[in-house]
């Protein structure tokens, strides 16, 4: 006799375990604690086997039945329906552990060794932000394109063009090492190229040759900290990415042989960094170490024992002197490219003195210190340069 929702639920548990049978080998399970468990009885290959379909009331009768059915037809396909589960549950957990998040976490942390810290934190930022509340908790194999670009679409409505064409990138890259370890079958960046708006690229802002005597003459009546003055005129002189400046320590400047030496971890293109040092940048060494040589920053954090200048004090300084809008720390090297291009300096120096990427990666590999003594003569032209136009303000 087939069983009855009313005789399951009402059953007694005993001293022992015992069933209630329901037919076509599907019976209830009841416990002496009253856990009433549903189990399958099939024979397959000529064994009897036993296969779990859940417990009571969360599965109900009609339930276990409708599962029952499932794994009879599992058995006429010529398969094992308790085989079938295991590899479903094998499928499910890794596709848990195998989400959009995990292999992007994953990846970055295999990757971030490559990086500067600050790159590394941004990239980081961008799918916190951007990718993971849409697409983290989604199995990468199950990511198509179409999915993929109505995530990356939501970025580039709000108007953040550049950030939307930063986060794709990041995700090709995450596909990419979900293919190489065997994650992901394709990438669906692949299938999206141009369908992001290209965003309208802005020259970073920053002075003329033109505007540097009046640039000068406001430095020199600059009222703020003494410090940040001369972090004004030193970065001028080197032209270093303002992150790196932020970041020199007295250890790194060798005043015997007047050089700068950039350790690679803070390198954006992760290699040492030679910026030979004008007689002018001495100067603004000596001084600074009569206030910093105690610290391990030559431009020391104001408010903390430990640490360096602030990311923004370099621009709130130029605001406060009127050029909101109009120049930047970072435009100085744009300012110095520029000026020292129109006056017969060798692209290849300058370029190498920017600190750019090499397009030969094996001539840069081999001699980080390539150009030095052509750097040399430029530094120090460019600093009497500078002192050129400071005379005529």
């Amino acid at each position: 006799m087939s069983l009855t929702d009313t005789a399951v639920r009402n059953a007694k548990p005993k001293a022992k375990p015992y069933k209630l049978h329901d037919g076509d080998g599907l019976f209830v399970l009841i416990h002496p604690n009253g856990s009433r468990y549903w189990r399958f009885k099939y024979r397959f290959m000529g064994k009897e086997k036993l296969l779990a379909l859940g417990v009571y009331p969360e599965v109900s009768l009609s339930e276990a039945r409708d599962r029952r059915g499932q794994a009879r037809k599992v058995i006429a396909a010529g398969n094992d329906p308790m085989q079938t589960k295991q590899e479903a549950k094998r499928i499910a957990l890794l596709k848990s552990e195998n989400t959009y998040e995990a292999v992007a976490r994953e990846w970055h942390k295999e990757r971030k060794h490559k990086w500067t810290p600050g790159y590394a934190e941004s990239a980081l930022k961008r799918l916190e932000n951007h990718m993971f509340p849409k697409l983290g908790n989604r199995p990468i194999t199950e990511i198509a394109a179409p999915e993929l670009l109505s995530a990356v679409k939501i970025v580039e409505k709000s108007g953040a063009l550049d950030m939307a064409q930063r986060v794709m990138q990041l995700t090709g890259q995450i596909f990419s090492y979900a293919i190489a370890t065997g994650r992901a079958d394709r990438n669906p960046v692949t299938d999206l190229r141009g369908a992001l708006k290209t965003p309208v690229r802005k020259h970073m802002a920053h002075f003329k040759a033109d505007e540097l005597p009046e640039y000068f003459q406001k430095l020199d009546a600059f009222s703020g900290r003494l410090q940040t003055k001369l972090a004004l005129k030193f970065l001028l002189l080197t032209f270093v990415r303002t992150g790196e400046l932020r970041g020199a320590e007295w250890a790194e400047i060798n005043f015997d042989k007047a050089e700068w030496r950039i350790p690679p971890e803070r390198m954006k293109m992760r290699g040492m960094h030679i910026v030979p040092l004008s007689k002018q940048a001495i100067e603004v060494l000596k001084e600074l170490r009569n206030h910093t040589g105690n610290r391990q920053y030559v431009f020391p954090n104001q408010h903390k024992p430990i640490g360096c200048m602030s990311e923004n004090t370099i621009l709130y300084a130029l605001y406060d002197m009127g050029y909101r809008f109009k120049a930047t720390g970072h435009g100085f090297r744009a300012t110095a490219s520029t000026i020292l291009n129109e006056n017969g300096f060798a692209p290849d120096v300058i370029e190498r003195q920017l600190a750019h990427v090499e397009l030969n990666k094996v001539r840069a590999a081999y001699n980080h210190a390539q150009y030095l003594p052509e750097r040399r003569k430029m530094m120090q032209w460019w600093a009497n340069y500078l002192d050129s136009l400071r005379k005529e303000k």
